[in-house]
């Protein structure tokens, strides 16, 4: 199948297989476009990132087919580690690539001189998003913005 028209535009497949596991690795490697991504604040500086609701959209565009799956969850007593593994079927037969997320539960609170539990977002669901971002990065989607100039 040819992955591009006439004029050089990137025509996605429309059914699971279509492509081989190259021609998805060199369509999810494109970078992506600035709208889409998103910024955050760590350890003193900006850094962007995909939100995985767009993984989910790009990998619908590029994977049809596409599933996720966790496949542990460990916790400690302040911080939750979660391993996911995310399969794309390609021409070749199924693909996977795994990526592991991480949060704190709880952490030393100054002003009340004791642990407490983390106010932001659901620990499991937060780990699980950096998993799947990380699974997908392993296929080329947004890897870029893992480095470190």
């Amino acid at each position: 199948m040819q992955t591009t028209d006439n004029n050089g535009k990137l025509t996605p497949p429309t059914a699971p297989r279509q492509w081989t596991i190259a021609q998805i690795e060199e369509a999810l490697s494109r970078p992506i476009p600035k709208s889409i991504l998103k910024s955050r604040r760590q350890g003193g500086s900006n850094l962007n990132y995909i939100p995985w609701y767009k993984v989910n959209e790009i990998l619908n565009k590029y994977a049809p087919g596409w599933t996720w799956e966790i496949i542990s969850i460990h916790t400690t007593a302040d911080r939750l580690f979660l391993s996911g593994r995310l399969t794309i079927p390609a021409a070749e037969g199924n693909i996977y690539r795994e990526g592991t997320g991480t949060e704190l539960l709880k952490e030393w609170s100054e002003k009340k001189q004791q642990m407490q539990e983390l106010a932001y977002g659901d620990p499991s669901s937060n780990a699980e998003s950096m998993a799947f971002r990380r699974a997908a990065a392993r296929f080329g989607l947004g890897l870029y913005l893992y480095d470190k100039d």
